[in-house]
């Protein structure tokens, strides 16, 4: 057999060994972690039922899928609101950051993960020392040269107590939460591009209310002052009706400037300047921006530990702790490593690989914790405090996402009240309004009678706007709450596009 033959061969055997113990080690290898079990809800089975609702709870029909299965596209109809939410997806930071976050976890999920296998390198040294005569080993002045060549694993830890498989896991748990955290950027994204859309196409609405009123009341001041001139209208009469164009000038000045910070606003969450012909103009677009035909089921409460991405990212963040609590009791057992190369080794080059050169090294060692001071005892309470913490914190997450779905359920139940009586008192307050100003020109009342209604009616108008954008920024929250906005299609329409 020649010497390359001869190396070979050795370096084979090296390498069976050690992927024998690698695979003994994967087989025969435990974990400490301790099973986990998903804590109880904190919250009640149902929600709480409107006034006037029936308690008992409502089961979702099969026909009408759940709110999270509802693509942002079906959900937003408006076209320029749409391609304002494809835009912020394409361009916002926050979630660029997210994606970029998921890169790097899994980045260190593999780094951990390559632990459980043995790292195999190949050496090629040379070395060359000239010792003098009074120190040489061989009593002559000389140069000693060793040339090796080598290929070997250090320190590979044999995982019998599954320390490297418990921090695996805790790292694939650590990816999977960042993925969900991901999700949840994307659904915060999606709805807050449709509340700037809805607050700015109210603040437009508010100021064109506030131009029309400036309008009206400029107009009104202009005759009263004709009227001042010839001795028809006193000078109270004249100042009161100045107060109202006033007041207006100082509406259009408010919203002009509210309307600029509206924009600002959409452009730092979508991430670019946005092009002014995918702005509103006003609340009617705001008001044909949601599907009128798409219901908002809620579910149980118990949906929302599946739906809500937040909920799954604690979820996620507490299977993590609990497998560090693996890693934590590992430390109490013995280590078990291996050291190993096999190659050549030669006082000259040219005989490296010559008969007689071969060389190998095989260092097993244990190490087993006898006293460290406390230490190995102290890492698993931290482990076990920190597990209960990110119990603590799932709970949170919980009530938290039962509170939002709530509060968005008690809400859609009273805005459409508050929208009725608040059109009610539009109406009155117009009437109101035309009989006032009927009476001051026929000299029945005086100036007064006229100002109150106007403001009267000015003011339910401005509620009447405010009123339209919470029930619409309502049917967002809530959209949100149940964990809309994460897909772009429903489900059924997506399967149908990619059979086409």
């Amino acid at each position: 057999m020649s010497p390359d033959d001869r190396f070979c061969t050795s370096r084979i055997r090296v390498l069976r060994s050690v992927l024998a113990a690698s695979a003994l080690s994967t087989l025969v290898a435990c974990t400490l972690i301790p099973k986990y079990e998903r804590p109880a809800l904190p919250v009640p089975v149902v929600y709480p039922a409107a006034k006037g609702a029936d308690p008992s709870p409502q089961p979702t029909s099969p026909a009408i899928p759940l709110a999270s299965d509802i693509g942002w596209r079906s959900f937003f109809v408006d076209d320029r609101l749409r391609a304002l939410v494809a835009l912020a997806l394409e361009n916002n930071r926050d979630l660029r950051v997210a994606v970029l976050d998921i890169e790097q976890s899994r980045a260190e999920y593999r780094v951990q993960r390559s632990q459980l296998f043995p790292e195999i390198d190949a050496s090629l040294s040379s070395d060359n020392n000239r010792y003098p005569q009074s120190t040489s080993p061989t009593g002559y002045a000389g140069v000693i040269r060793d040339d090796s060549a080598s290929v070997g694993l250090s320190s590979y830890e044999l995982d019998f107590f599954g320390r490297l498989r418990s921090l695996t896991v805790e790292a694939r748990e650590q990816l999977l939460a960042t993925e969900e955290a991901r999700r949840t950027v994307q659904i915060n994204l999606v709805a807050e591009v449709a509340s700037d859309f809805l607050t700015l196409a109210a603040d437009r609405e508010r100021l064109a209310l506030a131009e029309e009123t400036l309008r009206s009341q400029t107009e009104s001041y202009d005759l009263t002052q004709r009227e001042a001139r010839i001795g028809s209208a006193s000078d109270l009469t004249l100042r009161q009706a100045q107060t109202t164009v006033e007041s207006a000038r100082v509406d259009v000045a408010r919203y002009t400037g509210q309307i600029a910070e509206d924009i600002d606003a959409l452009n730092l969450v979508v991430g670019t300047t946005t092009p002014p012909e995918l702005l509103p103009r006003g609340l009617d677009d705001a008001l044909n921006a949601l599907s009128p035909t798409i219901e908002l089921p809620a579910g149980l409460p118990s949906d929302l530990l599946e739906r809500r991405p937040d909920v799954l990212e604690a979820e996620r963040t507490l299977r993590a702790a609990n497998a560090n609590i693996g890693a934590a009791r590992a430390a109490f057992f013995p280590q078990i490593s291996l050291t190993a190369s096999a190659g050549t080794s030669s006082s000259a080059l040219s005989g490296l690989f010559a008969a007689g050169s071969r060389a190998w090294t095989f260092a097993p060692e244990l190490t087993l914790p006898i006293f460290a001071g406390g230490r190995n005892r102290a890492n698993l309470l931290s482990a076990k405090v920190a597990r209960d913490i990110d119990v603590a914190k799932y709970e949170h997450a919980i009530q938290s996402a039962f509170r939002d779905v709530a509060d968005g359920l008690a809400l859609r139940a009273s805005l459409g009240q508050q929208l009725a009586a608040q059109q009610a008192l539009v109406a009155a307050s117009s009437e109101a309004y035309r009989l006032s100003d009927a009476r001051f020109r026929r000299g029945v009342d005086s100036y007064l009678t006229v100002l109150d209604s106007q403001r009267t009616l000015y003011s339910a108008q401005q509620t009447l706007i405010g009123t339209q954008l919470s029930r619409m920024s309502n049917l967002v929250t809530l959209y949100q709450a149940l964990g809309g906005g994460w897909l772009e299609y429903d489900p059924g329409r997506a399967v149908a596009a990619v059979a086409r």
